[in-house]
């Protein structure tokens, strides 16, 4: 990643998991325990960081609003701040360079909660629809409960009120980043995919995400093949199963996407995506711990992911991090945020020499 720069932008949050970047260029820290981890005093607020006199420091750091429930997704629609709470979408009132939420949220769809806890959150460049991220509540629906609420292992469409949601992708058993692509506006997101398959599958991937489209999950993975723990069980789900685009590797844990749409960096990067991987728990030899950049060409990945920030990893031997990469943001000068939830710090890459 020579001709870049790596610096800190904000150190000493607790989790930081994923991020949004305002209009004013105000960044936005979302608090949140990761999985499987109880929650504590941070576990439910969203951290804003300022930076006005662009010296890549915040001078001013302030709690946006607290009192959420494991908080992911971040969404402002003109005066309306959306926020992506594990059991449902809340909407808050917002006026531009508000440091604080003055006023209550209110709760304007219910999910289910638990399990794969983050809900992400998008809309259409019209703002006429959101899009809602929504994981399984277990690995290969090992009990049925899955099956019972078509709202799990999806992604849900709604209005900005919350009324007339419907599922618009489903079989994708945790997908987290979302981003529309530019010049295309499809929806595009990362699945982490299931697990006990063995340390090479199956592939977690990058995808766009089609209206009605069926990605596999609990049944099959990858298209049509079958997961071998629920073999004849829906043959007929399995078969209108459709294959993803674009493979990250197994268990790497794919958490945040962007499509670069900033100036400052080199030509290469235009329109690509770069894709956080929060890191393996699970395999023999450690995978993901990074971001790497995904390029496109005439709208479609193409060719094999390239490192862009490594070094998370302090010893594969006794399996130390430095560090886990969550969300993934560009902000209005081009650089590059990445929430790191292991070190506690968001990092900043910027164009120039030297960390």
């Amino acid at each position: 990643m020579s001709g870049f720069r790596v610096t800190a932008f904000a150190e000493g949050l607790e989790t930081p998991r994923q991020l949004y970047v305002l209009p004013n260029g105000d960044v936005l820290v979302a608090e949140s325990p990761r999985g499987g981890r109880p929650a504590g005093a941070a576990a439910g607020r969203i951290i804003l960081l300022r930076d006005a006199d662009k010296d890549g420091k915040p001078e001013v750091r302030e709690v946006f609003v607290d009192g959420l429930n494991r908080p992911h997704g971040m969404l402002l629609l003109g005066n309306r701040f959306y926020v992506g709470n594990t059991d449902g979408v809340v909407m808050f009132p917002y006026q531009s360079g508000q440091t604080k939420l003055a006023a209550r949220g209110e709760k304007i769809l219910d999910l289910p909660a638990g399990g794969h806890y983050t809900r992400n959150l998008i809309a259409k460049p019209d703002g006429s629809k959101i899009y809602v991220a929504v994981g399984s509540g277990s690995n290969v629906d090992e009990n049925g409960e899955d099956a019972k609420d078509p709202r799990r292992a999806a992604i849900l469409e709604m209005n900005p009120d919350g009324s007339a949601m419907r599922v618009f992708g489903s079989g994708l058993r945790n997908p987290v980043g979302l981003d529309l692509q530019p010049g295309t506006n499809a929806l595009w997101t990362v699945v982490n995919e299931r697990d006990r398959l063995g340390d090479d599958l199956v592939p977690d991937y990058l995808t766009s995400v089609r209206d009605g489209a069926f990605y596999g999950w609990p049944y099959s993975y990858y298209g049509q093949n079958e997961d071998p723990r629920k073999k004849g069980q829906r043959p007929d789900l399995v078969a209108k199963a459709i294959p993803p685009d674009y493979a990250l590797g197994s268990h790497v844990a794919p958490l945040g996407v962007v499509f670069y749409r900033g100036t400052s960096f080199p030509q290469q990067y235009r329109n690509g995506a770069f894709v956080s991987l929060h890191g393996s728990w699970n395999r023999s030899n450690f995978a993901g711990y990074k971001v790497v950049f995904v390029p496109f060409q005439n709208n479609r990945p193409s060719g094999d992911p390239q490192d862009f920030l490594t070094g998370f990893i302090a010893n594969p031997a006794d399996s130390t991090v430095y560090g886990r990469p969550v969300g993934v943001a560009v902000m209005l000068d081009g650089s590059l945020l990445v929430a790191d939830d292991g070190g506690n710090v968001v990092w900043r890459v910027s164009v120039g020499g030297g960390r």
